[in-house]
């Protein structure tokens, strides 16, 4: 599983924007064609947290920054390693992205 944070700049112009967009696609594409990825979705900024045992719900906008999770990706990948390896094509560098990289624990 990729977990992407960070990596937002709201003073780029909407044709940077769309370029940027166009290498996503073009990355992930590439990832679907070779049978790689399996799913993921950006994150919108509204959020719930609870607390409390589940008892407290606050309403929150998430701030942007480079701590913010703005989305994750679940790949396959033969090991940790080759994982990271795929991600460093991950095109949220272009922007300051960091991408953590974690393996997905089987539940038995």
């Amino acid at each position: 599983m990729y977990i992407i944070r960070g990596g937002h700049d709201a003073n780029r112009s909407p044709e940077e924007m769309q370029q940027h967009m166009q290498h996503w696609q073009q990355w992930m594409g590439g990832l679907a064609k070779s049978e790689q990825l399996i799913g993921g979705q950006p994150l919108m900024n509204e959020a719930k947290t609870l607390t409390e045992g589940g008892k407290k719900v606050t309403d929150r906008p998430l701030a942007e920054g480079k701590e913010l999770v703005g989305g994750y990706l679940l790949i396959k990948a033969n090991s940790l390693d080759h994982a990271a390896q795929i991600a460093k094509d991950c095109p949220g560098f272009e922007y300051g992205c960091s991408v953590e990289v974690r393996e997905i624990s089987p539940m038995e």
